[in-house]
């Protein structure tokens, strides 16, 4: 018999959420079918006192152009761009994963791009960056799982709550699409479980 971790689900935001929250020097959120306006919102909850990197890991087609860079990046009090390969992680600027690489976070601060082949036949995968952060920043960490039509992120996210990350997931009755979510709840990947309004509310705190 599996022995499964117990996880909160959708309390009011107690005191140790709220406090590894704002100890947290990088933010991760994963999602891909059904989370981008959960994701848009969230950018829009990010202001200068945020003092942390966030990191956008959403599914994106190969080889297509898109103006997602442009309708995240209006009207935000920080900076937003797409990660560069050997870019510094600088506080205070969300960076969206670009398509058609994988992207990974290194141990000197910085990222990398990666053409490795298509986890959960997506590029960028969530999981890639998910563990690679786990290798850099562990407690020094928020993760959140957002709705998604695959496991991607699921693994990562275990990987990131056994070295004391702050991880999260969409609660999958509040999620458009459930399996994403479904999948990291399974294997106890999931310290909170959260409604996406309970999820805005911490990201403004």
């Amino acid at each position: 018999m599996i022995k499964r971790k117990i996880y909160t689900r959708n309390l009011a935001l107690d005191e140790n959420i709220v406090q590894r929250w704002r100890n947290s020097d990088v933010v991760l959120l994963g999602g891909s079918a059904g989370s981008f306006q959960l994701i848009f919102r969230a950018t829009r909850a990010f202001t200068s006192k945020l003092d942390k990197a966030v990191v956008i890991i959403i599914h994106r087609k190969r080889n297509f152009h898109s103006e997602i860079e442009e309708i995240f990046a209006g009207n935000m009090e920080i900076k937003f761009k797409e990660v560069s390969d050997k870019e510094p992680i600088k506080k205070n600027t969300v960076y969206i994963a670009p398509p058609n690489y994988h992207t990974l976070i290194e141990k000197g601060g910085y990222f990398s791009l990666d053409v490795s082949d298509d986890v959960w036949y997506s590029k960028p995968s969530i999981d890639v960056t998910f563990e690679s952060a786990g290798d850099v920043y562990c407690e020094r960490c928020t993760a959140i799982l957002l709705s998604g039509a695959n496991q991607d992120g699921a693994e990562g996210l275990l990987k990131l709550r056994g070295c004391g990350a702050l991880t999260i997931v969409q609660d999958p009755e509040d999620a458009e699409m459930t399996q994403m979510p479904d999948a990291a709840i399974l294997i106890n990947a999931a310290e909170y479980v959260l409604s996406s309004t309970d999820i805005l509310q911490l990201l403004k705190t």
